[in-house]
């Protein structure tokens, strides 16, 4: 973002946080008299636009687990290397709850067996119409 100078990054980041252009303009450093308008019409600039919605993106994948993590995850407590707040081992429930959502991932259980089978049917028309 080389069209952003400190001042639109300082506002993008500040937007990103309150929410409200106005106050985002006057953490920026901006007038007090002119922050409304200032505020306003960043918003309307493409490449502070771009920079916003970058940033939403980077911050909601840290925040959100990737497939990989919650994998990661079940797999340790259903091998028993996750503590719970008083430090004890999980419970047995919770390691086999942990292992049927990792099979049912993997597709390890044979629960909903996906029969084909075709099945022909032929009408014949052997009634007498008379």
């Amino acid at each position: 973002m080389s069209q952003l100078n400190e001042r639109q990054k300082a506002f993008a980041d500040y937007y990103i946080e309150t929410l409200n252009a106005t106050e985002a303009a006057k953490r920026a450093g901006y007038s007090e008299k002119t922050a409304k308008v200032i505020g306003a019409e960043n918003l309307t600039k493409p490449y502070i636009q771009q920079y916003i919605q970058e940033r939403l993106a980077s911050k909601e994948k840290e925040r959100i687990a990737s497939q990989d993590e919650v994998l990661e995850f079940l797999t340790s407590v259903m091998r028993g290397e996750v503590k719970d707040q008083m430090d004890f081992d999980a419970p047995v429930k919770d390691r086999n709850k942990a292992a049927e959502l990792l099979g049912k991932r993997y597709a390890l259980f044979a629960d909903n067996m996906n029969l084909n089978a075709k099945v022909g049917v032929k009408i014949v028309d052997d009634v007498d119409d008379g």
